[in-house]
């Protein structure tokens, strides 16, 4: 025979482990990430009517959530430029592009002509010039901005 007491026990098991999970502070909502202003969207998409391309404006929340890190662009041997490879990205035909960094928030896609890669660094005969910032984090989810890949 076998006792009923275990069986017993387990409701009262259940309804603690459920009061503890809720009540655990990774499932509460967290107050480090205040959520944007109702109704603001966490870029502005102007698509420039002649090249396609667009201008980002980036608030700060969005900066924040996928926390974007930028590089400058070095000089390398006569005229061609040196980028971080983790700039670069790739679109469906296989152009490489980076997305510079002219203004505080805003962030504008840009061509690329690659000549070699090595060791991690690209070196360009055509892209953004010297000095100019370029997204080595993030870049992807500015892709996915500019074309609204999100929805």
């Amino acid at each position: 025979m076998t006792s009923q007491k275990p069986q017993r026990r387990l409701p009262l098991a259940a309804a603690v482990c459920a009061a503890l999970i809720f009540t655990l502070p990774a499932c509460a909502p967290s107050s480090a990430v205040t959520p944007a202003a109702a109704g603001e969207a966490p870029a502005k998409v102007e698509k420039n009517a002649e090249t396609g391309i667009a201008k980002l404006t980036v608030t700060e929340h969005g900066l924040a959530r996928i926390d974007l890190k930028t590089e400058p662009v070095a000089a390398g041997t006569g005229t061609d430029v040196l980028l971080p490879y983790a700039s670069l990205l790739y679109d469906a035909n296989g152009k490489t592009w980076v997305y510079t960094n002219p203004a505080p928030r805003v962030f504008e896609r840009q061509a690329v002509t690659v000549t070699k890669v090595e060791a991690g660094v690209v070196t360009a005969s055509a892209g953004p010039a010297v000095g100019t910032p370029v997204v080595t984090v993030g870049a992807v989810e500015l892709f996915g901005t500019e074309f609204n890949t999100g929805k």
